[in-house]
């Protein structure tokens, strides 16, 4: 998987990879460039057999403060309704390419974590943050509706109907306690602690079945739109094709034999 990028960090390391937006003078914000290749790198993540977790990181002790006002929202006023439906279209394409990866995806957040930030953290599978994360779904204070980037899909089945409908309506900022009590954060941890811990949960997934991680989140995602009949039906064929894996053999023979099983993703 490539980490030469140009407009967002990225550092491939032991099946890590580590990503940050890079404009931490500005609370880093999004622009149409930084956008597409985000969008570009996690439709490629899909094919990289070298990455096994992703985790995006703060920088400046801020995560993101969204789409900048000057690069995106001044020319958005200024364009034809064909163009800015390409734009909305392509910030979707993010949503979905983070969705459809293939490889579990977590959010370490901390400072201000808005608009297309709090979407990204929101379309991650696991997420801490530290006391001082501000997360906002602020689409309303800039005249606009809050079903943005998939927000009245995704939040919902996250914090709840009401929960959400309150923040996609009002545009404030949920603290960072709430969002650990709401169910949005799985905990909260300290500045100096968050990217270690972060770091941490990434390494234990990464030593796990590759390929049964992929088909849990594949679930994960397709199970929202099915009934429970479907639902476990469409679960027995998965785990029967993972039970056809050498990962499962592995693990059987790691307990026959009473060591710890070491998982190649295969």
């Amino acid at each position: 998987m490539r980490s030469d990028v140009t407009h967002f960090q990225c550092s491939i390391e032991d099946g890590i990879a580590r990503l940050a937006l890079d404009r931490p003078e500005r609370k880093n914000p999004l622009t149409f460039d930084s956008y597409a290749e985000l969008r570009d790198w996690f439709r490629d993540l899909h094919y990289a057999d070298d990455v096994k977790a992703v985790v995006f990181l703060p920088n400046g002790g801020n995560f993101s403060s969204g789409g900048d006002v000057h690069e995106i929202i001044g020319p958005l006023t200024k364009m034809s309704m064909k163009e800015m439906l390409r734009f909305t279209r392509m910030t979707g394409d993010l949503v979905k390419a983070m969705v459809n990866c293939g490889k579990p995806v977590i959010a370490a957040v901390d400072g201000v974590c808005a608009g297309a930030g709090a979407i990204i953290a929101m379309a991650s599978d696991m997420r801490i943050a530290t006391p001082q994360a501000k997360t906002a779904f602020l689409f309303t204070r800039v005249g606009l509706a809050g079903c943005d980037m998939g927000a009245c899909a995704i939040l919902p089945r996250i914090i709840g109907q009401g929960r959400a409908a309150e923040l996609l309506y009002t545009g404030r900022s949920m603290s960072a306690e709430e969002g650990q009590d709401w169910g949005f954060f799985s905990r909260l941890v300290d500045a100096d602690a968050l990217e270690p811990q972060a770091m941490e949960m990434a390494r234990r997934i990464a030593a796990g079945p590759g390929f049964a991680h992929m088909m849990t989140k594949t679930m994960l995602a397709q199970e929202w739109a099915m009934s429970i009949e479907q639902a476990i039906e469409a679960e027995a064929q998965a785990q029967a094709i993972c039970m056809q894996t050498e990962d499962f053999v592995r693990a059987y023979n790691a307990f026959v034999a009473k060591e710890k099983p070491v998982f190649e993703g295969d």
